[in-house]
């Protein structure tokens, strides 16, 4: 019963992120976003409705894998510890983006979460290797999203 805990909490906090950062999105995409330029490769608005649940249910999985391998382990807190900090990032990039409508800073803030993921994976590797593939297609997205980031800043900055 308690890993079951620890797996919902894990996916709560998790899909919350996402929910949170869906007050910005709401009313930003059918008006301001809907108004940029955007590249050709620009997926559907749909797709990123789609993507992102899957991926915070991913990232929760792989959270718990970790935690469950013993909070009481000093590598374990710390490699949590890295696994907040990026999701932290994720959570403060669509207020940039959507909310304040700020390009430029949300390219520089998605790049250190870039960094934060790949650093996360590196960290849970070394405790849970199916907690870290868990996180790969969330740094492909992320990537992706990346460049993405940086053509709408450069077709619209």
């Amino acid at each position: 019963m308690k890993r079951i805990g620890k797996l919902v909490c894990s996916l709560f906090v998790c899909l919350l992120t996402g929910f949170v950062g869906s007050f910005f999105t709401r009313d930003s995409v059918t008006t301001w976003y809907s108004d940029l330029s955007r590249p050709s490769f620009t997926p559907p608005d749909w797709a990123f409705g789609v993507v992102w649940p899957i991926l915070y249910i991913m990232m929760g999985i792989s959270a718990f894998l970790v935690w469950n391998r013993g909070i009481d382990k000093r590598e374990v807190k710390a490699a949590l510890g890295v696994f907040v900090v990026q999701l932290v990032l994720n959570g403060v990039w669509t207020p940039i983006f959507f909310g304040l409508h700020m390009i430029a800073l949300a390219l520089v803030e998605i790049v250190l979460l870039w960094a934060a993921i790949l650093t996360t994976i590196h960290v849970f590797w070394r405790i849970s290797k199916p907690a870290a593939f868990l996180l790969l297609p969330y740094i492909l997205w992320v990537s992706f999203a990346v460049i993405l980031n940086a053509a709408l800043w450069f077709l619209n900055g």
